[in-house]
């Protein structure tokens, strides 16, 4: 008999496993208690942009494997119950809000059947899952909890669920790993490295993941600055480092940052709990890891007032990219964001533009002035910021642009535009860690 899988959050990461989950064949409900969410994702469509995955829920819907509900009754015959819900950053501090959390587990429990497993897949800080299990049992002796992380990327996450490149459970008992093991049969029919911890430890490895990506994101932007400073090139010297195997060329592009939903808040969520354990000295270089990180966007700002003006009052400034990254609506601690709305508050008039985020970006900082199409972003512009690396910037013609803005000068945030062919082109031409020759 085929499992039945329950979704708890319907957010990003429990739309997409919903999907995922019932294009592998399985019957799946999603549930959530935002009415105006399952009402959207029931006819199709999703509060959010990631390619291809309307597509897919509206192709899974028409199978009859898929529904949402708000009634907890509705997964009260599932036999696995994912729990999908956001971990934000607390309003008053670094660590975790668990709230949505445990109030997810309180709301299961009373109506899931004997038997049945629940499986966490929001990050949260290590220790989380043992007290989530603790009170499971107290609630209802018969269900077990498991933990199984998610390792999806923005702009990929229909790819990194169907096909992931490892699958992490963290398990109490064999009897959780055997209904695992039943859940992702077709992974494990492919290959996919399979490996089984305890519940701490495949806590740890979402973090510790995404602590060293941060990690490596902030040593390449520290090495910018050194470039800097010494006429050096910072995209020759990641080159030249990435071909060591040992380091590798992925996440070595040295630019104004890391943002978004997970690895500011999961980094400053590992901090605060390494304190809580009394292990903070062990953890204390992510403070300058994040540290690091803001600064690169501080440094953009700098660039603008040395080639610019110091005073930037009254100055046109045009800004590609309000996105955190390309392929992605998302706007969450956005350094293309965060540095329009600095460059705002020093007085100068900012237009952003982005083929995705408009419409987020306006909720979060609707001071600012947005442009449907680039042309009219850059229109009469002193200056031009290109912060997130969409494909249709790269693929912009300079030459035509030329005639649009008030001065031809360009500062790439990002290291992906084609140096050559912008100043070929008539601008000036800057970017993070090169030197200008």
């Amino acid at each position: 008999m085929t499992l039945k899988i329950s979704v708890i959050g319907t957010g990003y990461l429990g739309a997409t496993h919903a999907a995922c989950m019932s294009n592998l064949g399985f019957e799946v409900v999603g549930i959530d208690v935002d009415p105006a969410k399952i009402a959207s994702l029931s006819a199709g469509k999703i509060p959010f942009f990631e390619p291809g995955l309307e597509e897919l829920l509206q192709s899974e819907l028409k199978t009859g494997r898929l529904t949402f509900s708000t009634d907890f009754s509705a997964i009260a015959d599932c036999d696995v119950h994912f729990i999908c819900v956001g971990t934000p950053q607390s309003k008053d501090g670094l660590a975790a809000d668990l709230s949505y959390v445990f109030s997810s587990l309180e709301a299961i429990a009373p109506v899931i059947k004997s038997g049945s497993l629940v499986v966490g897949k929001s990050t949260v800080p290590v220790g989380t899952a043992a007290k989530m299990r603790a009170r499971l049992l107290e609630i209802t002796p018969e269900v077990d909890l498991a933990w199984n992380p998610e390792f999806l990327r923005e702009s990929f996450a229909i790819e990194d669920t169907l096909n992931p490149n490892r699958i992490v459970i963290g398990v109490a008992d064999k009897k959780s790993e055997e209904i695992l093991r039943e859940v992702f049969a077709k992974n494990l029919a492919e290959s996919v490295p399979w490996i089984v911890a305890n519940l701490p430890t495949s806590e740890l490895v979402k973090v510790s993941a995404n602590a060293f990506l941060s990690t490596k994101i902030s040593f390449i932007n520290a090495m910018a600055e050194v470039c800097e400073a010494a006429g050096g090139d910072v995209t020759v010297l990641s080159e030249a480092i990435g071909y060591d195997p040992r380091i590798g060329h992925k996440f070595l592009q040295a630019g104004i940052g890391f943002g978004g939903g997970c690895l500011p808040k999961d980094l400053r969520g590992f901090i605060a709990r390494s304190k809580e354990l009394g292990a903070d000295q062990a953890l204390e270089f992510l403070q300058d890891i994040d540290a690091i990180n803001l600064r690169a966007r501080t440094r953009m700002i700098d660039l603008v007032r040395k080639d610019l003006s110091e005073d930037l009052r009254g100055k046109k400034i045009a800004i590609l990219g309000a996105s955190f990254k390309p392929n992605s609506d998302d706007v969450r601690d956005s350094p293309a964001l965060d540095i329009a709305a600095q460059i705002q508050a020093a007085g100068a008039h900012v237009t952003v533009h982005d083929p995705k985020a408009i419409a987020n970006a306006q909720k979060l900082l609707p001071a600012l002035t947005y442009a449907e199409s680039v042309e009219k972003c850059l229109e009469g512009a002193d200056l031009v910021l290109h912060l997130t690396e969409w494909k249709m910037y790269r693929e912009l013609d300079p030459a035509a642009l030329l005639k649009v803005v008030a001065n031809p000068l360009i500062i790439d945030g990002r290291n992906a535009l084609d140096r050559d062919k912008w100043r070929s082109a008539g601008w000036k031409f800057r970017a993070l860690g090169r030197a200008e020759n």
